[in-house]
């Protein structure tokens, strides 16, 4: 039997290894205890609430927001640029879907935001 240290999200096990011949009748071995408590990861901070109406423009994709191209109080067109996206090192460029005026912008730049995260909503 061959003992090791493993650690798993910074939870450190010690474990023992048995070699096998191949038999799968074996009996499993118990699982091992974490040797401390794991530690809590902080919570994360609420995103701002989207307003109820409008046109809401998602993230496409979880990413960095590099730029914000609109205000709000802007006037936008359909297909207008309003946030400028960097994900797996590309930048997307994510136009407005509606023309209208700008009612909330949700995100700064140097935000990391997921799929599907509001970024801006068009009145």
């Amino acid at each position: 039997m061959k003992s090791y240290n493993v650690t798993v999200n910074g939870v450190p096990y010690s474990v023992q290894v048995e070699e096998t011949t191949g038999n799968a009748a074996a009996a499993p071995m118990p699982a091992a205890a974490p040797a401390a408590p794991a530690p809590q990861a902080a919570p994360a901070p609420a995103a701002p609430a989207a307003p109820a109406g409008g046109t809401k423009v998602t993230a496409p994709m979880p990413g960095n927001i590099l730029d914000v191209k609109v205000a709000v109080g802007d006037k936008v067109q359909e297909g207008q640029l309003v946030v400028l996206l960097e994900a797996m090192k590309m930048e997307n460029e994510i136009f407005s879907p509606a023309a209208g005026s700008v009612t909330a912008v949700m995100v700064k730049k140097g935000d990391t935001v997921n799929s599907n995260d509001v970024l801006v909503t068009i009145g």
